[in-house]
């Protein structure tokens, strides 16, 4: 009864929401989201200079394996935008999926709470709302951008199709569409990373490992899903609005 009650105990100390600040003039920041965003940029640069250092004609090693995820992530990009337009997109969607992929990685894999910060505590960037909620305004305009760069105004021409009426739920639309993105992002995000700290209190040793690897898998697909649809809607934009067709078929 006494273990129980201590367990419990530990459970309440679990807080959500806590945030170490940087004061920078009138403004505060998430420290700790710069600081991990940071690393997550310095694992991909050492990995891309890894892998461009000594470039062969026959790839090995690191080089290898980085043209194998280039390949992965331009045919991404082509399946959801299309052979003769995705090649432009390949840098932004790319750098979309490679960011949350090793953010979600490094929240599933390092230890950051054993790094003390005066206030809340080091965990991956996508448990933050307000980077998700950042990466849903780029996905919003990148698709805007795409579309206008393609058809010039006439790209919101079809905001009033079939009916002029429909304009302002459609405005809504390309807007709610990434930003659901988002909010799905961060809520499995911020819920793995809670199951497995709860788990880790109440089982030490046993359950959180399996549930560490599918912690693993499933932040993969998200990353997955999210770049996905980036570039789905991209694609949308550079052919026709399309708003609602194809729409079950991307969820």
């Amino acid at each position: 009864m006494v273990n129980t009650w201590s367990y419990l105990a530990r459970l309440a100390e679990i807080e959500v929401g806590e945030h170490f600040y940087w004061e920078i003039g009138k403004y505060k920041v998430h420290g700790q989201v710069f600081l991990v965003s940071w690393f997550v940029m310095a694992v991909l640069i050492v990995a891309s200079l890894l892998a461009t250092r000594n470039i062969k004609r026959v790839p090995e090693g690191m080089q290898n394996f980085m043209e194998f995820v280039l390949e992965f992530l331009r045919g991404l990009a082509r399946d959801q935008i299309g052979e003769k337009e995705y090649r432009p997109w390949v840098p932004f969607i790319g750098t979309l999926f490679l960011f949350i992929f090793v953010s979600n990685w490094s929240g599933a894999l390092i230890p950051w709470k054993l790094i003390q910060l005066p206030e809340g505590e080091l965990a991956a960037p996508t448990v933050d709302i307000n980077t998700t909620a950042a990466f849903a305004l780029l996905t919003s305009l990148a698709y805007f951008y795409a579309g206008i760069s393609k058809k010039g105004l006439g790209y919101f021409a079809d905001y009033a199709q079939p009916s002029p009426i429909m304009v302002p739920f459609r405005v809504i639309e390309d807007f709610t569409r990434p930003l659901s993105l988002s909010f799905r992002l961060f809520g499995n995000i911020l819920a793995d990373e809670l199951a497995v700290a709860v788990l880790v209190l109440l089982v030490p040793l046993l359950i959180p490992l399996p549930l560490m690897v599918l912690g693993l898998f499933l932040s993969g697909i998200q990353a997955l899903i999210f770049a996905t649809l980036a570039g789905s809607y991209i694609g949308e934009a550079l052919e026709t609005h399309g708003h609602g067709e194809g729409e079950e078929e991307h969820h």
